[in-house]
């Protein structure tokens, strides 16, 4: 298994990875018309879109993209940065593929420069990020009008 940038001629496969993840693994967190809406947004020029403003992560097994995750600035802060687009194949869950895309955000430079990393993690998501280390920014556990969770992690 191998964790490398992305490059030009990858996003389709990003693109069906993130788009399989959030039938399978998201479903049972929300309303089938809301993983339907994100479903149709998460198109390969979504993904090069995203990979243009962050630095954005796939691990490869083999020649089959397995997981994904990118890092960007926070809002433009040079102190601040948040997490992205985190995807691990369901086929590769629980096998700390998620744990070691989170290592390699937060030793990327936007990880390493930031005093704070912020995650908008789906309801799904929130069990793993808690366990990395993340915790309820103002305390708020609740999703948002985005349907998301802020989480964050302080140096």
């Amino acid at each position: 298994m191998e964790i490398r940038r992305i490059e030009a001629g990858d996003e389709k496969q990003v693109s069906n990875l993130i788009r399989k993840t959030i039938s399978i693994s998201n479903t049972k967190d929300y309303p089938e018309e809301l993983m339907d809406a994100l479903i149709a947004e998460e198109t390969p020029e979504h993904i090069l879109e995203r990979a243009s403003w962050t630095h954005f992560y796939i691990v490869v097994d083999e020649d089959e993209i397995i997981g994904c995750g990118a890092i960007g600035p926070y809002w433009g802060k040079e102190d601040e940065s948040s997490l992205f687009t985190i995807f691990v194949s369901p086929d590769y869950q629980g096998k700390g593929i998620g744990r070691k895309i989170v290592e390699t955000l937060e030793n990327d430079e936007y990880g390493l420069r930031a005093n704070r990393i912020e995650i908008p993690a789906s309801i799904t998501g929130v069990p793993f990020y808690l366990k990395m280390g993340y915790q309820f920014k103002n305390g708020i556990s609740e999703p948002d009008e985005e349907h998301l969770i802020r989480m964050e992690k302080n140096k």
